[in-house]
């Protein structure tokens, strides 16, 4: 393994700009861009390992109440609570936002608690539908990352998409990796199901 010294070494220094760009708490720049942003990646960790998970949703899913917390709703999906069990064992959680068409992306980093306030939770309301608990993350330090990944990867451009028929449906995949008995017409039938009724 290389030691951070030998690391370093190989490395140009960042300039001042890059050093100097992360803040303890959010600014109206990066508030609006959360407000504009309707999906990011969490990563959090434990003594298991680590995990990274999408969030989405309307743009502003994510509140701002003020300038050190963000709050998260945790709604519907596959109920394993990965993210949320390691937060009750390590708090430490680091957030990726995007906006669709914007290549430049907001990095925060800070401590998360669950939360299942009815006072917070009523602050999503979907059809009535309200998520079950939501994360309430204390901002240690934030910053814009620069677009150089996304113009890389041409992520808003149509250079590297692919047709949904490069893969296997999902439904496919799951049954071969699961190698459950249930029927892929049925699988494909309760993934429909849940897509269209479970989404809130």
């Amino acid at each position: 393994m290389t030691d951070l010294a030998t690391l370093r070494a190989c490395y140009p220094q960042p300039f001042e700009r890059a050093l100097r760009k992360a803040l303890p708490a959010i600014d109206e720049h990066m508030r609006r861009f959360i407000a504009l942003s309707p999906f990011l990646c969490m990563g959090t960790s434990s003594g298991a390992g680590a995990d990274v998970t999408p969030r989405g949703d309307a743009p502003g899913f994510v509140h701002v109440p003020d300038a050190r917390t963000l709050l998260i709703p945790d709604w519907p999906g596959n109920n394993r609570l990965d993210s949320l069990t390691n937060v009750t064992r390590n708090p430490e959680v680091g957030l990726l936002f995007f906006v669709p068409g914007v290549d430049e992306t907001l990095r925060v980093n800070g401590t998360a608690e669950i939360t299942m306030d009815p006072a917070i939770l009523q602050r999503w309301d979907v059809g009535g539908k309200h998520p079950r608990s939501a994360l309430q993350v204390t901002v240690r330090e934030a910053y814009l990352h620069c677009a150089k990944a996304l113009i890389r990867s041409k992520l808003w451009q149509d250079d590297y998409r692919v047709e949904r028929t490069a893969l296997p449906s999902y439904a496919q995949m799951l049954k071969d990796q699961t190698q459950l008995t249930t029927s892929l017409e049925d699988m494909e039938a309760a993934i429909r199901q849940s897509y269209s009724e479970r989404l809130y």
